[in-house]
């Protein structure tokens, strides 16, 4: 595929071999077009929403285009490099839907060795992960199910937990340690388990619930149910007062430590964080689930064992494909889902399921696709490293490139919608831009982290031209800047070249965006409030 900004390049030497004095013939000088008076008004527009104190000494990049193209509408330091957050979700997405394919699927199995004979397995049996970031407690106990109906009752030997389709390192490139225990930055595992339907892999749910009387403990439980983290509950229930629960598990631990304090007639107070060691919580569930199911294993649970060649099969799962995975992976920026894709591109590619596996293929396909990566650095697949650098103009070149693609429509359909209230239909971008011309019409990934927002996709303008656009901005110090995004999004949203006397002069209105936590993406405060 030829670089869209090969194209460009090629069109401004052209364009530049024209612009001469004169000809021997007298014939006029060629000169670039002016701009429009409503395309002049729509760059003063941005760049007034751009003027606004909270960047002071900040960093930004925008680039607009037509996405039919790829000629700019719009540039501010587009080729400047920034922290892009969530936005690299952009490269990484497009990059599986390729080298995996839409259809693509995880596969979860449970193997055995050994002889059976009447119900007695002498022999272990393996569970075997394939990556799976979307496997529940249910998926295990249905695994299990299959395993006693093969008449399995007794494994003398071990449980075996294989997770070695990846690599054993955890945790991304250069994340921070204190983001460890918090759901976002979850332990990464071939071998996993996801608490719900919005497939926090590696999490689990903690709630608390009121004690009988004042001075009671609170009632602790853990979704799923498991014997693999320890609770050290320190909190109490007051009679009257305001509830404030937390929940911290310490480095290093399975320890969920609880304090805080609960009133008598509370709502129950829940969160979600990360387990230690991922695969051995997958373990332990499945575990669960053969003595729920009748099976019972004498031997240990062994982590880390490749599965033997000639294991036998005796049970598999499936997971989703991988073009419904794009939606509870971008509406809901999940970060676990980058990193497994990211994983699962460098096992299929080239046999080794590690981040630099990964990465290196990833960045082959967008090179591909026309973006310059010799300008860029991706160092994760979901944007926590702030190691990421990637300007503005070849997240613009991406989303143009794209479209071309086969599996397009699968991928513009995953992006946030703004202003839909549906969690999986406005994910990220549900509570923004209500009631403006961009409600119902942006589609983009949102990204944030502290002193970091993004907001990258497209637009189509009050002409029915559909644009695209990437806005990053970097080192401010104000608590949000989501609305100064927003602006400008309603602002192309409502941008017409047709008549000039309705051409925006003045920054848009926009409503408030959701208060979260600074730095973190809407989803990933927990319970959602966006």
């Amino acid at each position: 595929m030829q670089s869209r900004r090969y194209v460009r390049t090629l069109a401004a030497a052209v364009l530049a071999t024209a612009v001469v004095t004169a000809t021997t013939s007298g014939a006029p000088t060629a000169t670039a077009e002016a701009p429009t008076p409503a395309e002049t008004r729509l760059s003063a527009t941005i760049d007034a929403i751009l003027a606004d104190s909270r960047l002071d000494g900040a960093q930004t990049g925008v680039m607009v285009a037509d996405a039919s193209t790829g000629e700019p509408v719009y540039q501010r330091n587009s080729d400047r490099r920034l922290i892009p957050a969530s936005n690299t979700k952009l490269l990484t997405s497009a990059a599986a839907l390729e080298l995996l394919g839409p259809g693509h699927r995880f596969t979860t199995d449970v193997r055995r060795d050994g002889n059976q004979r009447a119900g007695i397995l002498t022999g272990d049996l393996y569970l075997r992960g394939g990556g799976d970031p979307t496997m529940l407690a249910t998926d295990y106990d249905a695994l299990a199910a299959r395993v006693a109906a093969t008449g399995v009752r007794v494994v003398s030997g071990n449980l075996v937990a294989d997770d070695t389709r990846y690599d054993a390192t955890r945790l991304g490139p250069d994340w921070t340690w204190d983001d460890e225990p918090y759901y976002y930055a979850a332990q990464v595992s071939a071998l996993t388990v996801a608490p719900d339907t919005d497939y926090d892999a590696g999490t689990v749910i903690v709630t608390a619930t009121p004690g009988a009387s004042a001075g009671a403990r609170p009632e602790i439980s853990l979704t799923p149910s498991t014997g693999y983290l320890r609770i050290d509950n320190r909190a109490t229930t007051v009679a009257t007062g305001t509830t404030d629960v937390t929940f911290e598990r310490a480095h290093g631990t399975n320890t969920v430590v609880v304090t805080g304090q609960i009133a008598l007639d509370a709502a129950p107070a829940r969160d979600w964080v990360t387990v230690w060691e991922p695969t051995g919580y997958a373990a332990d569930v499945f575990r669960a689930a053969l003595g729920r199911h009748g099976v019972r294993v004498l031997g240990r649970t062994v982590l880390g064992r490749a599965t033997p060649a000639d294991a036998v099969n005796v049970a598999r799962h499936d997971s989703m494909p991988l073009s419904d995975l794009m939606v509870p992976f971008l509406k809901l920026s999940n970060n676990g889902h980058a990193e497994v894709l990211t994983k699962e591109i460098g096992r299929v590619l080239s046999g080794s399921g590690t981040w630099s596996a990964g990465l290196t293929a990833i960045s082959e396909y967008v090179a591909d696709a026309g973006m310059d990566t010799g300008t860029l650095r991706q160092r994760d697949g979901s944007g926590l490293s702030r190691r990421n650098l990637i300007p503005p103009a070849e997240f613009v070149d991406l989303l143009v490139a794209v479209r071309s693609e086969p599996w397009f429509a699968d991928w513009y359909a995953a992006l946030p919608v703004a202003g839909e209230a549906d969690r999986f239909v406005g994910g990220t971008l549900r509570s923004r831009m209500r009631g403006t011309p961009a409600a119902g019409n942006v589609r983009a990934k949102t990204g944030s982290l502290t002193g970091v927002s993004g907001l990258s996709g497209y637009v189509t303008d009050a002409d029915g031209r559909l644009l695209v656009f990437s806005v990053v901005l970097n080192n401010y110090l104000a608590s949000s800047v989501k609305n100064l995004e927003d602006q400008i999004a309603v602002t192309l949203a409502s941008y017409t070249g047709k008549d000039v006397s309705t051409a925006r002069r003045t920054p848009p209105t926009v409503p408030d965006t959701p208060r979260t936590p600074e730095g973190l993406e809407c989803s990933w405060h927990k319970p959602i409030t966006c």
